[in-house]
């Protein structure tokens, strides 16, 4: 592999169902697909890099997660094009998922700058851009 590529992301979540809904369709429309499940997980894969979804623990749950505290911000993925971008915002709003900008949508990012934002179930802003 790849000096510097990522290995892998690992996100804690407070509903590991509900995120597996929300992103398995997500992650396989962008071309990973399952890699592991076990009964508090489960994992995507894209050639050598995965990301994985773990139910936190019931005693961590009392603080929820907020992208402008540390950490986290937002997840990024490349779309193949524009009309992909178009496609996955209507699935998006066909599953009730807000838009984020909507004001701006789809150049939120910029005038130049393709995009879609939303949050997945525990508000994670995720982010998908058009070449």
């Amino acid at each position: 592999m790849g000096k510097g590529l990522l290995h892998h992301i690992e996100i804690y979540v407070s509903d590991l169902n509900r995120s597996v809904e929300f992103w398995g369709w997500l992650l396989e429309e962008l071309g990973y697909s399952t890699f592991q499940k076990w009964d508090s997980g489960q994992s995507w894969k894209l050639g050598a890099t995965y990301i994985v979804f773990v139910q936190t623990e019931e005693k961590f749950l009392d603080v929820p997660y907020h992208r402008c505290r540390v950490g986290l911000n937002h997840l990024a993925f490349h779309a193949d094009s524009r009309s992909h971008v178009d496609g996955i915002t209507n699935r998006l709003k066909d599953k009730g998922i807000t838009i984020l900008y909507t004001k701006q949508h789809p150049f939120a990012g910029g005038d130049n700058y393709y995009a879609v934002f939303f949050e997945d179930p525990d508000r994670i802003k995720v982010e998908l851009v058009a070449p």
